[in-house]
């Protein structure tokens, strides 16, 4: 298992946590998706076959690009 935390300057509103969290959540292999609005970032435990380099794709094609 990994854990990751991606900081994600467009998370806005309750509507942008709301979305990440179930997008990130029908990924096979995240395990848990811990999105914060006050600290606009995403905290992500996965494994196989999740990786953090699909994990980035995902949020930048719903428009949720990290700041890396």
């Amino acid at each position: 298992m990994s854990t990751i935390q991606l900081v994600i300057p467009g998370i806005s509103c309750g509507h942008c946590v709301h979305t990440i969290r179930n997008e990130l959540s029908e990924m096979d292999g995240v395990i848990r998706v811990e999105p914060s609005l006050e600290n606009k970032q995403v905290e992500i435990e996965f494994g196989p076959p999740a990786t953090q380099e699909r994990i980035v794709a995902l949020l930048t094609e719903i428009n949720y690009p990290p700041k890396i």
